[in-house]
Formats: C-alpha cells, structure tokens, sequence
C-alpha cells in the first residue's frame, strides 16, 4: 500500500448560495483544488462527489457523472457517495484507498450540498430520512430532537452544564466570524444575546436542553482536496499532508438500542483506529476539527477521541482548552456550529481547514502556531457511521 498525501485543497463560502446550483458549485469548489494542485491541463483519474440530497432536494442523481464532464475531465471514473453527514469522509476514505493500492494517481475528492433552496421545515425532514425508518422517522423523530434527548442524558450522566455549552457555541461563532468562508457572521456575546432581558426571544429552546445557538445553520457550500501518492506529492509546490490514518466504526441505529446512549462507541472505535494506523497518540494532535453540528457533539467527541476523560470535555471548553492557543484548539474554522453543515461537504471542508493548518497559511487570528499533526472526525447519523483521520505535515 502506497502512503497518500493532500496536494491541492479548495472551498467556496458556505451560506445561503442562491445564485448557484449544486452543479456549480461543486464546479468551483473542485477548480480551487485542482489549482492549488498546481496540475494545470493534467487530468484526474478518478472523482469521488459526496453528496447527501441532490435526488432529493434538486432532483438530480449522477451528479458525479455530470461534474466529471462539467470540468471536462473525461474520461475519469466517476462516482457519487453518500453516507449521510459523513459523506465526505466516506468519499475520502473511497479516494484515498484506490490512491494507495496503486490503482490510481491523482484523485479529486469533492463534497457539495445546497439546501437553502427548500423550507427549512423541509431540510429538517430530509436530514431526518436518515433515522431508523420503523423505530424513529414516522414518530417524527428529527435530529435537533435528538440531539436534545442525547444532551440531557449526558449532562446528567457526565455533569455536563449550560454555562459549558455556552463556551462551544461563543467559541466556535467567535472563529466564525475570523474565517471567509463561515456561514455565520455574527459574533455572540455573553451580555448580549444570551443574558440579556430579551435572551429567550435572541436564543429560544430549540430542543431541550439545547437553544437556538447549540445548533449549526442549514448551508450551502462545497470543499474539495486533491490526493496523489506521497512520493508523487514531493514533486509538487505545495507542503504535502500525509494522510497518516483513518479509521471508520458504526454502531447500533436507534439510540434507545444501545446499551449506553451516552457512549459514542464509533467515534472512539474509529479515531482509535486511525491513530494506530498513524503511529500517534491523542496528546500528539496540534489542531482538531470535530462534527459539532450541536455543541454537546463537540464536548462528548472531544472525550470519545482520548483529548480528555469522560466528564472533563465541557469543564476543558469553559476553561479556554480548546480554544486557539489552547491545550487543543478544536473547530478554529467555526465549525459546523459556525462555518456551516452542508452535510455532503462537511467532511471534505474539515479537511482542507486542517490541510491549511498543516500547512502554516493562515492568518495569525486562525492559525495554530507550528501545528504538524490534525484530527478531523466526520459523524454520520447520530453517531452511527463515524470516520476519523489523522493528518501529518510532511518537512
């Protein structure tokens, strides 16, 4: 097996994107990395296009089929993933496995969801197709829902508190504001928003315990990196980031099935995995982006990866931990709390904020200073279908 590397990386601003269909900006996401690639005229071998809802929400499937002519790289393979919210991650793995058995050279991997264009009564329902379809769906289970019953048992069970979600979303939205291609621009302030006399009209419970502000907006956007052997990657401008390990792990559906539904087996299974393949250790990681499309998800996977002990995670955030310059910055981006979660480009757009990490090129208001290693973990269903990767700077 060959060790692969990240040669170009590119993303466009998540938000509510109007003016362009999926198609396009799938397009412009993946003509940023073949840019920053550096390849010029050269082809692709393959493109992998990880998206959740074009069939659903644009009426439109084999849009690998169509993006590949789009971008006029004919004749290279071309094919569509989907894996809910890890969608991404599953369309890395799939690009990063043919790169390293040899099969082929140059892989782009891109990720694209546009789901302003519906209600958001619509988007809420299409997010929650993939609930059980017996046990949960036709109750009218969504996933804020569920988000929220998961919340309460984990504060009951691990002393999780209000004031430690507090400090993810003021964080997260915080870094947001720093970072061009966030969906939300808007910073948060403790003596405004939240405790003001006005606090329950500006952060209304969305789903209890969890307020308006513990959710991440419904995006449009797309990321997409370029993969080639490491070997291969020298030859090229840019520092190279080795993808050093991965790791995917799923995990019973239905919450209620498993024997502690505060136990997120498959984020720990996974980014267990990707540190063995990667020769590492949790105190190794410089900079973490992690799946906090509700600010519990980023406390209990904090705990769940091995950066601290369960019950530790929201006491670490509220103690400025994870915040940049921090024991561990995690989500400098904005995360999916701030940068957005276009579902199919989640995975790839936490990539590529990594890749720029690892590669020094941000500016010193977002930039983890002499960061060589990352962590990304992109969560599918409520924990179900997890995927991890570790990252290595290359001297």
């Amino acid at each position: 097996m060959r060790d692969v590397a990240i040669i170009g990386a590119g993303m466009i601003p998540f938000g509510r994107r109007d003016e362009d269909t999926l198609m396009e900006m799938l397009a412009y996401a993946s003509l940023k990395a073949l840019d920053d690639a550096g390849l010029g005229d050269k082809t692709v071998d393959a493109v992998y296009v990880a998206n959740m809802g074009g069939g659903m929400l644009q009426h439109q499937s084999a849009i690998a089929s169509s993006l590949v002519d789009r971008l006029s790289l004919l004749p290279a393979a071309a094919e569509t993933i989907e894996n809910g919210p890890a969608s991404g991650a599953s369309a890395i793995k799939n690009g990063l496995l043919a790169v390293a058995s040899g099969y082929y050279d140059y892989v782009l991997v891109v990720g694209g969801e546009k789901m302003r264009e519906v209600t958001g009564w619509r988007a809420t329902d299409f997010v929650a197709t993939m609930t059980h379809p017996q046990a949960e769906y036709p109750y009218g289970i969504t996933l804020p829902g569920m988000a929220g019953m998961f919340t309460r048992l984990y504060m009951e069970k691990h002393g999780v508190t209000r004031e430690q979600l507090l400090a993810v979303s003021l964080k997260n939205q915080e870094m947001g504001t720093l970072n061009p291609y966030a969906h939300v621009e808007m910073a948060l302030d403790r003596g405004g928003i939240f405790d003001s006399p006005h606090s329950v009209v500006n952060n209304p419970v969305s789903a209890d315990p969890l307020h308006l502000y513990d959710l991440c907006p419904v995006s449009d956007g797309a990321a997409a990196i370029v993969i080639c052997p490491l070997e291969m990657a020298k030859k090229h401008n840019k520092t190279p980031i080795h993808i050093a390990g991965f790791g995917q792990a799923t995990d019973t559906q239905t919450l209620q099935e498993r024997e502690d539904p505060t136990d997120l087996k498959a984020v720990s299974l996974a980014a267990q995995k990707a540190f063995e393949m990667a020769k590492l250790k949790p105190s190794d990681i410089h900079v973490a982006e992690l799946h906090d499309a509700f600010t519990i998800l980023e406390i209990a996977e904090s705990e769940h990866v091995g950066f601290f002990k369960k019950g530790e995670g929201g006491k670490a955030a509220a103690a400025g931990k994870t915040r940049l310059g921090g024991q561990i910055p995690i989500n400098v981006s904005g995360g999916l709390k701030a940068r957005g979660h276009p579902v199919g480009a989640t995975g790839v757009a936490q990539m590529v904020d990594i890749v720029w990490q690892l590669r020094h090129e941000l500016p010193k208001n977002r930039q983890v200073k002499n960061a060589q290693n990352g962590l990304t973990v992109n969560f599918g269903g409520f924990g179900n279908n997890v995927l991890a990767f570790v990252l290595k700077r290359v001297e």
